[in-house]
């Protein structure tokens, strides 16, 4: 899908879905600084070694969704949100993908 053509409406399906969010050190930082956490406490709390310990990830809620969403109001950490997130789904994406995103479903609809 051409990245013109997708507009997020912030639906939080991938939001709900397991597995890692990675996250970089200077998102680390930048997450920290907006929640008003030290690195150090910011990491501790909300984030994993992930199994590969290539990197660290965000900690799942006990539903399996990310730990920084809300099902009122959305992605709390939105305007700092990881890389990953942001690029969702022109960065990288599934195949199916567009059965779960409320955009990618609006997508697929129009399509035929």
């Amino acid at each position: 899908m051409p990245e013109e053509a997708f507009h997020c409406l912030r639906c939080g399906n991938c939001c709900r879905w397991p597995g890692y969010v990675r996250i970089t050190e200077p998102e680390t930082e930048v997450i920290a600084r907006f929640l008003g956490l030290t690195e150090a406490e910011f990491t501790a709390r909300y984030t994993v070694l992930m199994t590969d310990r290539t990197g660290l990830s965000l900690i799942e809620n006990s539903a399996g969704h990310c730990i920084f969403f809300d099902e009122k109001a959305g992605c709390r950490i939105q305007a700092v949100k990881p890389r990953q997130c942001r690029e969702f789904p022109t960065g990288w994406n599934f195949p199916g993908w567009e059965r779960e995103c409320a955009a990618g479903k609006q997508r697929v609809e129009k399509d035929f």
